[in-house]
């Protein structure tokens, strides 16, 4: 017998005969209807006319796909049910429905379902890319998820705003997509256990806020930092100049000027400044769950030997706690999801003008209102503007009268400060996640520099201001030295 007449035979009849009934009919109307549903939504993304909104990412990449899947399956299954059923109550034909080729109009039909078949296994392929590409898109990862809301909104205005999140949090290789998407299945299920979980919070998981940090899956700098930054480059020096406002009327503006010692290798392969020094092999052992008590630290010399630096006795046991080695992420740990203090908030957002210093008393009210208790993004956007203009209205009412526009736009810029900070349902607000860079606000530096890390020999790590910076003018009105730079007149 013919190859194609035993596949004919023994194959296309029986399909075609067990093929009818409902779940298989089911199942190809399903994958007909998402298939076609998916492949418009394409076509409007190839001419510039994309759904914004996030959910619909998640029903066009994921939830669409899944069904069109579901409905290939569907059509098996029907057959092979239809087929036990039939042979269990003995009424499987003897010979099975004749197919006769020469009828045009079942050839077409055949054609029609090779067509079909062809377009199936472009759609599977293409939406299985599509799906996988949007799961590692920032959108997903920050807005289809409101409990990401404050990271999300973190990023949007960091430095890092065009980096995929997965370029840090997954990296390359099937394991670490696999580690991340169970990962990411963990925590859909402990948001979707949320409203249930107060009922048995023992058993039922349920997701943790605020987000813990310091992300302790993050893989290495070096792999992830270093893809874009060289550490060993020489940056040398550089120029920062921080202005603060005080709480008079008038909001006297003072600034300090320093040059930070960034250094790195130089031309002579010396390891200087902060980088450069950071740059050796560094230990240190943290007792707490965010890293800022760090009581044991030891340093690989330059001729191999360790030196240890310990709060309590440099020649003791180690204290227990998590050991690292030192990379990137344990000074810059906020690089692409900043927050920080109202203090700093407001005194960025007059220097840069978005807040004038014109208005009176607008930096001790403003943080005012930045400190004050609100239920969410929505209570702070429409209190804060109006408390402000009562404010001046109360107060000020010439103010009001003649810069109404830069009271405004002062409210305006307070709610967003506030909404790009405090996340009362997250249990996010000003300093809960600390910045280790600096020491003013947080310890930072002097997790390690505080003067109380000593060795066997007497020697303790530096507490040198002039190792990483030097004060050109501290909290000085106009400085001279801006004058000098031309920076300021």
């Amino acid at each position: 017998m013919p190859l194609f007449q035993r596949f004919r035979e023994n194959w296309l009849r029986p399909a075609l005969f067990f093929g009818n009934n409902p779940l298989s009919l089911l199942g190809g109307a399903l994958t007909t209807a998402s298939g076609v549903t998916m492949i418009v939504y394409w076509m409007a993304e190839i001419v510039g006319r994309p759904l914004a909104n996030p959910y619909f990412g998640i029903i066009f990449f994921l939830i669409l796909p899944a069904l069109f899947i579901a409905g290939l399956a569907l059509i098996p299954v029907g057959i092979i049910a239809r087929r036990k059923r039939l042979q269990k109550e003995g009424a499987i034909p003897v010979e099975y429905p004749h197919i006769d080729l020469n009828d045009r109009i079942f050839r077409h039909g055949l054609d029609i379902v090779l067509v079909a078949t062809i377009v199936n296994l472009l759609v599977v392929a293409v939406a299985t890319y599509r799906g996988a590409s949007y799961m590692d898109s920032p959108q997903f990862c920050g807005q289809s998820c409101h409990v990401m809301h404050p990271e999300y909104t973190a990023y949007q205005i960091s430095a890092h705003s065009h980096v995929p999140c997965v370029e840090c949090h997954i990296g390359n290789g099937a394991q670490s997509y696999f580690a991340a998407k169970v990962n990411g299945t963990k925590q859909l299920i402990e948001v979707s256990l949320h409203p249930v979980a107060h009922l048995a919070p023992k058993i039922i998981p349920d997701f943790p806020t605020p987000i813990p940090s310091p992300v302790t899956s993050l893989r290495p700098a070096r792999e992830i930092c270093e893809a874009c930054h060289t550490p060993t480059r020489f940056d040398g020096d550089k120029l920062l100049v921080k202005s603060d406002f005080a709480d008079d009327e008038t909001n006297s503006e003072t600034q300090t000027v320093l040059i930070l010692h960034l250094g790195g290798v130089d031309s002579l392969s010396h390891l200087t400044g902060i980088h450069g020094v950071h740059l050796g092999h560094i230990e240190y052992i943290a007792t707490d769950e965010t890293r800022t008590t760090i009581p044991w630290v030891q340093r690989r010399n330059a001729d191999g030997t360790d030196t240890v630096y310990a709060s309590s006795d440099p020649a003791g046991a180690p204290p227990k706690g998590e050991r690292r080695t030192m990379d990137c992420i344990d000074c810059h740990n906020r690089a692409a999801h900043t927050f920080v203090t109202a203090e700093e908030a407001i005194n960025r957002a007059m220097a840069g003008g978005g807040i004038s210093p014109d208005l009176p008393f607008v930096h001790k009210k403003g943080l005012e209102l930045l400190k004050a208790t609100y239920t969410g993004e929505d209570d702070a956007s429409a209190k804060i503007p109006a408390e402000l203009t009562e404010y001046y209205r109360a107060n000020y009412p010439s103010v009001l009268a003649s810069k109404p526009a830069l009271v405004k736009a002062a409210g305006e810029e307070l709610a967003t400060l506030y909404n790009q900070n405090v996340f009362p349902w997250m249990k996010v607000t000003w300093g809960t996640h600390p910045n280790h860079i600096g020491h003013m606000d947080y310890p930072g530096c002097f997790r390690c520099h505080d003067g109380s890390h000593t060795a066997k020999n007497g020697s303790s790590i530096t507490q040198d201001c002039a190792a990483c910076h030097n004060l050109l003018a501290v909290e000085e009105a106009k400085p001279k030295v801006l004058a000098d730079l031309g920076i300021q007149p």
